[in-house]
């Protein structure tokens, strides 16, 4: 699945029938924070990769560039190592449990290895490439400026937005190579980080509910899954002792969204891997 403001489509089981839901997350740590951000981009470069339009190229060039501005920002790098290193010796642990799956657990831990071998290579500079390319220097430099990449503004942006869709396709590709292995050590994370949480159902009375977390501070994500039919979404407000969650209505997007005062039933997700 792929922030308190983000939706996802999935699936609730609600008695003997299915419904849909949207998901609404919030990171507990700037770590969850940022690796959460970085996957929203890989997303929105999948779904615009594949397009054959100039507009398609665009969006995937912009999300690219701001994956690189995050990585520059922050050391997402050492972040991610971190990060799978402590989900490597958890995972470990576990291996002695009778009650996993073996071969599933190999299988995890074997691909956390191989990433965290990459990852720790010196060579390992993802987006350099992308970042030494010319014509994207000048794309990023006029990007801040409202309609800065138009096409009198950028004619070689425009020659470019203008060969074929396959020569423009195979060069995203090459920009993204070195970028991959972020993308794949994120979405592993959060993977791991997701299915550590045991989903529990509650209600929260005239649209309001508080909760205490676990003062180990092994809580990194809050997890709300509710039906789209109810018509409500959640505004969470989080710390590393405690969340309150407020379940707003908003029929009109000209008029500002008020908590409800129905009692909302709701599916809870505390995601913290634990040993």
């Amino acid at each position: 699945m792929h922030h308190a403001e983000r939706e996802a489509e999935e699936r609730l089981d609600t008695g003997h029938n299915r419904t849909s839901v949207i998901i609404y997350e919030q990171p507990l740590n700037e770590r969850i924070r940022g690796l959460l951000r970085i996957e929203f981009l890989f997303s929105a470069i999948a779904t615009r990769l594949i397009g054959q339009s100039e507009w398609d190229s665009r969006a995937v060039l912009s999300c690219t560039i701001e994956v690189t501005d995050i990585l520059s920002r922050y050391d997402i790098k050492a972040d991610l190592i971190k990060e799978l290193e402590r989900h490597y010796a958890l995972l470990v642990r576990l291996q002695t449990s009778p009650e996993v799956d073996a071969m599933r657990l190999n299988e995890t831990i074997s691909r956390l290895n191989r990433l965290l071998t990459t990852l720790k290579d010196p060579l390992c500079q993802p987006g350099q490439t992308f970042r030494r390319d010319e014509l994207v220097n000048a794309i990023k430099q006029r990007s801040g400026i409202p309609g800065g990449t138009c096409n009198f503004d950028m004619p070689a942006y425009h020659y470019w937005l203008n060969c074929p869709a396959k020569v423009r396709i195979d060069q995203l590709n090459r920009w993204l190579e070195d970028l991959r292995i972020v993308e794949e050590g994120v979405a592993m994370t959060l993977k791991l980080v997701r299915e550590s949480a045991t989903p529990m159902d509650a209600i929260a009375p005239d649209g309001f509910y508080h909760r205490t977390l676990e003062p180990s501070g092994a809580c990194s994500l809050i997890r709300i899954a509710i039906p789209r039919e109810q018509g409500l979404f959640p505004e969470i407000s989080a710390g590393k002792h405690r969340f309150t969650l407020r379940f707003m209505e908003q029929p009109n997007t000209s008029e500002r969204p008020v908590q409800t005062n129905r009692d909302v039933k709701f599916e809870l997700h505390l995601c913290a891997l634990t040993p």
